[in-house]
């Protein structure tokens, strides 16, 4: 008994990096390139992107691949993690969380001198 739970969670642990996306910079890869990388993006999908980003230009944010027909929410969720935005030299970004708010200056006291 013990044997065959072992042997599942060892078929699993290998089995689900299989099913995470790869990190892919969408506003420079090819439709292949795109396919290969996220989860539930088929190559006629990942050419659907492409021809987006073609006629209007990068993706500014995650968020804007829902205006490719057939990419919904729950795709989006499934890979926002391994959309990048930005080129690949550290610059690199997923663009999925919103930036941090800059902190403002506190008010100086005026001093009794």
């Amino acid at each position: 008994m013990y044997q065959k739970i072992a042997a599942l969670l060892l078929i699993l642990a290998f089995a689900l990096p299989a099913l995470a996306a790869t990190p892919v910079n969408i506003n420079k890869a090819d439709a292949p390139t795109i396919a290969k990388s996220l989860d539930g993006i088929g190559l006629s999908k990942a050419e659907k992107i492409v021809a987006w980003r073609d006629e209007h230009g990068p993706f500014k944010s995650v968020d804007e691949l829902s205006q490719v027909k057939g990419i919904g929410p729950a795709t989006l969720e499934r890979n926002r993690e391994a959309i990048l935005l930005g080129d690949s030299s550290g610059a690199a970004t997923a663009v999925n969380k919103p930036a941090p708010a800059k902190a403002k200056p506190k008010a100086s006291k005026a001093s009794d001198e």
